[in-house]
């Protein structure tokens, strides 16, 4: 599995930290900044990290600001995108099992590292459920995106 990384210059330090784990487990990882504390705008990375996942160019996507919510706001402007700020374990489980989400934000602020590197963990671990009412509701946020995103 291919899981695609960007953060603002809040989430630096998390994101180097789930990095290491995740290739120590045996992930591929592609790292698409920030690369150091110094101060950068969040909606640059969220945009080609939510480009690169929609581009099936890696599996999923894990973006770290210092809240979670601030790169969920951008990264869900490119169609196909379903981002979700998550907040804790049972978050991350409901994102991937009802949502299918295919981005996760965390809070490098908000949320400790121990809580956001189980948070990725059950993430990772969870399948979406394929019950009929989940693929509806799926279906009806494509919809909405072929409303509004032209």
């Amino acid at each position: 599995m291919n899981i695609l990384l960007g953060s603002d210059h809040s989430g630096f330090k998390l994101k180097e930290t789930i990095k290491k784990i995740l290739q120590s487990q045996g992930y591929t990882v592609t790292d698409f900044g920030c690369y150091s504390e110094e101060p950068v705008d969040w909606p640059d990375i969220a945009l080609i990290v939510a480009e690169a996942v929609k581009d099936k160019f890696g599996d999923i996507g894990i973006l770290i600001d210092g809240f979670g919510g601030a790169m969920c706001l951008a990264a869900n402007k490119v169609k196909g995108i379903r981002a979700v700020s998550v907040y804790n374990t049972t978050a991350a489980k409901l994102a991937k099992e009802h949502d299918d989400a295919n981005i996760i934000c965390l809070g490098a602020k908000t949320v400790g590292e121990l809580e956001n590197i189980e948070i990725v963990k059950t993430f990772l671990s969870s399948k979406p459920l394929t019950e009929t009412r989940y693929l509806q509701r799926l279906k009806k946020v494509e919809e909405i995106e072929k409303k509004y995103m032209k």
